[in-house]
């Protein structure tokens, strides 16, 4: 049917006025507002291009709407039911898998199942599953944080980081710690080799053929490592370690070491070494903030790719491992990037404190 021979469409009071309400409240939805705004407009005459001229909407849309309601009326503006299998879990549902998920924990436990919480509400294990990834659900998760009680936390952040981000010209910053009593540990069968659709297999229980410590220092510009294996990790060792450090640093260079709060590293004897070298400068990260200390990343990478599936029929051989993973990692070494800033990090730690000092409901 052409715009010429267009059905007049006529309003009745109550009509307009709902029409009217649905463009003006706020909660009403975008689609729906457009589809009153359309028929306002039709009912005040001119053509359907006319209408989405004035409208900037496709001349089509208007077509659609118009017939729609002079069909059903208010009705017609509805979304019609869409094909598919009827929708069978309620809102109401919805939200008490949501509300007991966030607020209780079922009788004898710390947390809910979906096959629990299922039978509590009346709805399949699946239905809760689907509703807790909806909203980002992970009952079934946790971690853990400790937030360190240094008087100093701040500053100390802030200096750690800084050298991260900043590093000062002319200066060479070293991650330093120790991973203490590295086990060498022998299968007590033959490792299995992987298959396809086997995994590698190894046997449960070991055979231990002693412990070794090592100091490592990351060299943040260039991810390379200085390693040292030692017996013990004492305050001589560390100052030993330092001795190790400062003979493979370039001589016109100033020395950052970062390291942790361990009292072998601020023993008399270490703290006579650094006044014998004044170019060096300890900076401590703060009380139980391990996770600053870059080497530390690379001590996980270490268990990961050489210790976790290593098998180490002597000392020596656990020793030889190490130092081939050091040389091998150097070789190819690249710097771990660092991307928070001091600010970002005291923002985070506020945020946890917040949270943890506010009253349970």
């Amino acid at each position: 049917m052409g715009d010429s021979r267009l059905k007049p469409l006529v309003l009745s009071e109550a009509e307009r006025q709902v029409l009217q309400g649905w463009v003006k409240r706020r909660t009403t939805a975008q689609g729906l507002a457009l589809r009153a705004r359309i028929v306002l407009a039709c009912a005040e005459g001119g053509s359907n291009l006319a209408v989405a001229a004035r409208l900037g909407v496709n001349r089509g849309t208007v077509t659609k709407w118009r017939a729609r309601f002079l069909r059903a009326r208010l009705d017609g503006l509805t979304d019609e039911p869409r094909p598919g299998v009827p929708r069978t879990i309620t809102d109401a549902q919805v939200e008490e898998v949501v509300v007991r998920t966030l607020e209780e924990v079922p009788d004898g436990g710390t947390h809910w199942s979906k096959r629990e919480l299922a039978r509590k509400i009346g709805i399949s294990p699946s239905s809760v599953l689907r509703i807790w990834h909806a909203f980002g659900l992970q009952p079934w998760r946790t971690e853990v944080f400790k937030v360190s009680p240094d008087p100093q936390l701040i500053d100390k952040i802030r200096d750690v980081v800084g050298l991260y981000l900043a590093p000062p010209a002319n200066a060479a910053v070293f991650a330093v710690d120790e991973k203490p009593q590295i086990q060498a540990l022998e299968r007590t069968a033959p490792v299995l080799p992987m298959l396809p659709g086997v995994p590698e297999r190894r046997s449960f229980d070991y055979v231990r053929h002693g412990t070794v410590d090592l100091f490592a220092a990351l060299d943040i510009a260039t991810g390379k490592v200085i390693g040292k294996l030692s017996a013990q990790h004492r305050a001589v060792d560390f100052r030993d370690f330092l001795d190790e450090i400062d003979r493979q640093t370039e001589p016109g260079l100033a020395v950052h070491v970062i390291c942790d709060n361990l009292s072998a590293h601020k023993a008399p004897v270490v703290h006579r070494w650094l006044l014998a070298h004044p170019r060096f400068q300890l900076h401590f990260t703060p009380t139980y903030s391990s996770w600053i200390n870059q080497v530390e990343r690379w001590f996980a990478e270490l268990e990961r790719r050489c210790l976790e599936r290593g098998v180490h029929c002597s000392l020596d051989d656990l020793k030889a491992s190490l130092e081939n993973w050091i040389k091998v990692w150097n070789e190819s070494a690249k710097p771990f990037r660092w991307t928070k800033t001091a600010d970002q990090i005291i923002d985070r730690i506020c945020r946890y404190c917040s949270r943890i000092s506010e009253p349970a409901h």
